[in-house]
């Protein structure tokens, strides 16, 4: 599935290919915080299509609970959280774009192993 978004300010705008069955939730301690929310929702892109067609996010590289290291990408002018990648992955093989700032969203529902919705 193509999705394309932006953040709160629409300056960094990005485009993707998802698998909109492989919608996840997390809820370890490091989404938790950096959302301010009991989760964080977010969707892979497939590898090698997620491009940042306008502006330039800024990084914040986070230590998560498990040890791994992750580039937390946003929006410098309005904060809004867009991704998130390996820190050490420059050719960006796992980017899990934040789901609240993809236009398609309502086609992006978290399933369950039965496959029903989970929100």
């Amino acid at each position: 599935m193509h999705i394309e978004g932006a953040c709160h300010c629409g300056d960094i705008t990005f485009s993707a290919e998802v698998d909109p069955n492989h919608v996840i939730v997390c809820h370890r301690s490091d989404c938790q915080v950096l959302t301010g929310s009991p989760y964080r929702s977010l969707v892979p892109a497939l590898e090698g299509t997620f491009k940042i067609i306008s502006g330039s996010p800024k990084n914040h590289i986070r230590t998560a609970d498990d040890g791994v290291k992750r580039a937390q990408t946003f929006c410098p002018e309005c904060g809004s959280p867009v991704y998130g990648a390996p820190a050490n992955d420059v050719a960006l093989k796992f980017v899990g774009i934040r789901v609240g700032s993809i236009k398609q969203k309502t086609s992006l529902l978290p399933i369950n192993k039965s496959g029903a919705a989970l929100l």
